[in-house]
């Protein structure tokens, strides 16, 4: 347990929960120090720096003394404040949802790139929605779209819909249980954009995540079977009743799955698809528009 003297500045108490996270081997002690702080007394970093010598109130101590210790043993800070940005945006997370990642941010961006107006009325489907944040990122940049968002987990849907709810976007997303498309009607109307980030560790790699992912994250929304690929070849299968035919097919990747999910892709369409990359220079995500065979 972290023992803090409840009459610590904000400065000191930043670095002594810096000194038990480094103790501990977390990978970004002093942010995380800060952030956790900033969460317990309602204050972004830039007003812990200009309020740098005010005393810590008793209520606030406890509370960050308890995130320093939950941090310790590497549950994400995340998790433990209940939310993280994407694409500018903030949503709610729970256990029950990935943690969004700036990586994902390059799926939007791509799926954004590839619409020709975005001012079309367009539908949107978002396999295995978690959180909400791709779907409700494009919503938000596609004033007349709408979308829905799949998943298989109850809990998740709860976080997504409450994501659509305070973001203004409740009108324009529903959110249904499903195994991803098994609850969509084939004699409905197709979506023009089918985007997702599947699950896609491999069993081998599991094993090797850090102990934040591992431990915490949704093993349901990580595990991609023997070898990653499980979840492309099911929505792959799944999804041409529901592509509209001019409609865009849009994958995250995982690291080195480019080669094998274009295969997929072009053994299943014919045709190969364009692949994406993020910021850091990997290959990260997979686009795919045809029209489809009948």
């Amino acid at each position: 347990m972290a023992k803090m003297d409840t009459h610590m500045l904000i400065y000191e108490a930043i670095q002594h929960g810096r000194k038990c996270l480094a103790a501990a081997n977390v990978a970004s002690p002093l942010l995380d120090a800060q952030v956790l702080l900033g969460h317990c007394l309602g204050l972004d970093r830039m007003a812990l720096l200009l309020k740098r010598d005010q005393h810590v109130p008793d209520e606030p101590w406890r509370l960050y003394c308890q995130l320093i210790d939950r941090r310790a043993n590497f549950e994400p800070v995340a998790y433990l404040v209940g939310n993280r940005e994407f694409c500018g945006l903030d949503f709610q997370l729970s256990p029950a949802t990935l943690i969004p990642r700036p990586d994902s941010e390059t799926l939007v961006e791509a799926v954004l790139a590839a619409i020709a107006d975005h001012e079309a009325p367009l539908r949107v489907l978002d396999l295995g929605t978690g959180s909400g944040c791709l779907l409700l990122s494009l919503l938000a940049v596609l004033p007349k779209a709408t979308g829905v968002g799949l998943d298989i987990s109850e809990d998740a849907l709860s976080m997504a819909k409450t994501n659509a709810k305070r973001l203004g976007l409740a009108n324009r997303a529903s959110f249904k249980q499903s195994e991803w498309t098994a609850a969509l009607d084939p004699k409905a109307a197709p979506f023009d954009v089918v985007l997702s980030n599947p699950p896609y560790i491999s069993h081998d790699d599991l094993v090797q995540l850090m102990p934040d992912v591992r431990c915490y994250e949704p093993m349901r929304a990580l595990d991609g079977g023997p070898d990653g690929l499980d979840a492309y070849r099911a929505i792959i299968e799944q999804i041409p009743p529901f592509l509209s035919p001019d409609g865009l097919l849009a994958f995250e990747l995982g690291a080195g799955q480019a080669p094998m999910v274009g295969a997929l892709l072009q053994a299943a369409f014919g045709q190969p698809p364009s692949i994406h990359k993020d910021l850091a220079g990997h290959d990260r995500v997979v686009l795919f528009r045809k029209a489809l065979r009948s």
